[in-house]
């Protein structure tokens, strides 16, 4: 689960695949959601996994003299992983693995990228190789990316130009750093246009930018009020059982996997789809609209600058709402819209955030406000745990592309309980790897109950405790013990562990925060526990 979320985060940064090296059978099992997670991320990563010897007796060197190698012997290994892969190979002979991986290395690499998953006996992996040989990398390179047919263009821009309450829906294009700008100047070229981000995945659109509506697990009402959509490399763009697009809204699809290919239901229409690079395709309509006189003519009626006006004053209006929501409560206790801002605050304005705060993540997004591309990183996977490893894979990442920056991580509780601290903070002072962690302490699994009143929105399931649906983390683990013990006593080499607090109040947070920051700036991991107030059901009391 560690290894490949920390390959999983190098990815997310660089665009280039790490390789794992896992053992056979039960290393494949340890994988575990970081598979899931890679998947749906779009993460490109390259594991190799032995195979058990397929010889007993000696009969040619590697063969079978363990007692393991029977009982790892799976029917179907490659079958664990299958599902979540883009390529499955297999090295059957010393003379062409060389090939075989840089076959592997193009599906990973290759849009939509992903997974990929090698394995190789024993025997194969012994086997000499009389005449070594080279091979010419690149010539095995990653296709290269699509762009929009000019009909797709000119329907496109044509549908959002004469649209009354034109949206786009995204959520990984800002994975392409470029892809923020362009989508920019899309939506100052067309007033009114405004941008959704439905799976927070990467930074995408700036949330200082009036169109911004901000992120949202694909549940809003801008959904039911647009009549052109363009959804723009994006899986769930609305729940069609809570907030379906209008009956009569235009929706068109650009995605390098607009049928959702890894997914066995995917039933979002459009009346137009189209397989192409979301960098390409906004270049494309932002060129077509300089110099198409028509649509310029028609972006010179004053009904663009009133729509414009209005998403202005509206934005304000938002902007400082979240600024309220973050005022210290009146008790100085913790919510997350005042643990959101203060983060923010202390941190330097280059920061990149790795997000899995669950039920928090919203409100964090909110707060947190990213401006800069990169600077937002989520797994869009629902596989708890990835943001431990990932944070030490994307620091190890900046640091080797040679743009060092404060990596931090907000993690809700349960969550850091799933991404296996012990081996992310044994692996970060091992090998001097600071990460800033914020562990979101609200008592419990939160989730579960939303989903469950969403449901069943019974007088009975509403009025339940977290304990008495056995969601609750009350009692709550020591976090930051958990992390200190399994750093160590020194950190990358420095004379002192890892740096561990616990708030509980508004003070105390501002204070610790500080503090952790500047440890991590000289090269010490830092976590803090921020303890949330919260009642039986999970909900905020903070300030009540």
């Amino acid at each position: 689960m560690v290894a490949l979320s920390i390959a999983d985060g190098w990815a997310r940064v660089t665009g280039r695949p790490q390789a794992v090296i896992v053992h056979v059978d039960v290393g494949t099992q340890a994988l575990g959601a970081a598979m899931h997670n890679a998947n749906t991320g779009r993460c490109p990563v390259l594991i190799f996994a032995g195979l058990c010897p397929f010889t007993e007796s000696g009969e040619i060197q590697g063969s079978r003299t363990e007692y393991q190698h029977w009982l790892q012997d799976a029917p179907d290994q490659k079958a664990i992983v299958r599902q979540y892969c883009r390529y499955i190979g297999e090295l059957r002979t010393a003379r062409t693995v060389k090939e075989t991986v840089a076959r592997a290395m193009q599906f990973a690499s290759s849009d939509p990228k992903g997974p990929v998953y090698l394995v190789g006996a024993r025997e194969v992996l012994a086997e000499k190789v009389e005449e070594p040989y080279t091979l010419n990398q690149e010539k095995f390179g990653p296709i290269g990316p699509a762009a929009l047919p000019q009909t797709a263009v000119e329907t496109i821009a044509g549908a959002l130009v004469h649209a009354k309450s034109p949206l786009i829906i995204t959520g990984y294009s800002g994975r392409n750093h470029s892809c923020p700008q362009q989508l920019v100047q899309l939506v100052d070229t067309i007033p009114g246009l405004r941008v959704f981000d439905t799976g927070g995945s990467d930074m995408c659109f700036p949330l200082s930018h009036p169109s911004a509506v901000g992120f949202r697990l694909s549940f809003d009402p801008v959904t039911t009020e647009a009549d052109v959509i363009l959804i723009l490399d994006c899986d769930v763009p609305w729940i069609p059982s809570r907030n379906p697009p209008r009956k009569d809204a235009r929706i068109y699809h650009v995605d390098v996997d607009p049928l959702n290919a890894t997914m066995g239901i995917s039933f979002f229409p459009a009346h137009g789809r189209w397989r192409a690079d979301s960098y390409a395709a906004l270049t494309q309509l932002n060129k077509h609209l300089a110099v198409t006189p028509a649509l310029r003519q028609a972006l010179r009626d004053p009904i663009y600058v009133q729509r414009g006006q209005r998403l202005k004053e509206k934005h304000v209006a938002r902007l400082r709402s979240f600024a309220k929501l973050a005022n210290p409560p009146l008790d100085s206790s913790l919510n997350i819209h005042h643990v959101g801002a203060a983060i923010k605050a202390a941190v330097p304005s280059d920061t990149v955030f790795v997000v899995e705060a669950a039920t928090c993540s919203m409100d964090l997004s909110d707060q947190l406000q990213a401006e800069l591309p990169g600077s937002w990183i989520n797994s869009n996977g629902a596989g708890l745990g990835w943001s431990g490893g990932a944070a030490l894979g994307v620091k190890l990442a900046l640091d080797a592309s040679g743009r060092p920056k404060l990596v931090c991580q907000v993690v809700g509780d349960g969550t850091f309980l799933f991404s296996v601290p012990s081996s992310v903070y044994w692996i970060a002072a091992r090998y001097g790897i600071p990460v800033l962690t914020i562990v979101l302490n609200n008592k419990g699994w939160n989730a579960p109950r939303r989903s469950l009143e969403l449901v069943q929105p019974s007088e009975q399931a509403l009025n339940a405790s977290n304990k008495e649906m056995h969601i609750s983390l009350d009692p709550s683990p020591d976090y930051g013990g958990i992390a200190r013990a399994a750093a160590g006593r020194e950190f990358g080499g420095l004379k002192q562990g890892l740096f561990a607090g616990k708030a509980s109040t508004t003070a105390e947070l501002g204070d610790m925060l500080k503090e952790a920051v500047n440890c991590v700036m000289s090269g010490r991991g830092a976590l803090i526990e921020a303890v949330l107030s919260v009642g039986d059901k999970g909900e905020s009391k903070a300030g009540i």
